[in-house]
């Protein structure tokens, strides 16, 4: 082995732990599912009822034992829904698991995986309504 072929081979956990997890251009970004009217975007609609990833950050859950939560672009130390004097923020995404979900620091960066969901939905359990959420997803501490 040569002695460039040795500083290569050794280099490349180096290299390839610094890379992320999935290229930037893999994720969904909250702002693309919009026109500016509001409407759903080409984008969000061509990727409807596909696996999307998302990152972003856990808001203060609703209520516990829960199996979903609302995905913010910020993080946000205080529950959106529950203090009347919090603004209401305009990217965040509702996501629904398989099972109930163990809490991450509302200052702690995730990534999403699931389906994407367009369309007005009322949460029959809650009353929560949500024109598009993840469902049967899955998310890890980045």
């Amino acid at each position: 082995m040569h002695r460039r072929q040795f500083l290569a081979a050794a280099a490349a956990p180096l290299v390839l732990a610094a890379l992320p997890a999935r290229a930037a251009d893999d994720l969904l970004r909250i702002r693309d599912l919009y026109n500016k009217d509001l409407s759903f975007s080409p984008y969000a609609k061509e990727h409807e009822n596909r696996t999307v990833a998302v990152r972003g950050y856990m808001a203060p859950p609703l209520k516990a034992q829960a199996k979903f939560f609302v995905l913010t672009s910020r993080p946000l130390a205080v529950c959106p829904f529950c203090e009347s004097e919090a603004e209401w923020p305009d990217d965040i995404l509702v996501v629904y698991t398989d099972d109930i979900i163990d809490v991450v620091p509302f200052n702690v960066p995730i990534e999403v995986s699931g389906n994407l969901a367009l369309g007005t939905y009322t949460d029959t359990e809650i009353g929560f309504v949500s024109r598009v959420r993840i469902t049967s997803a899955s998310f890890e501490k980045l």
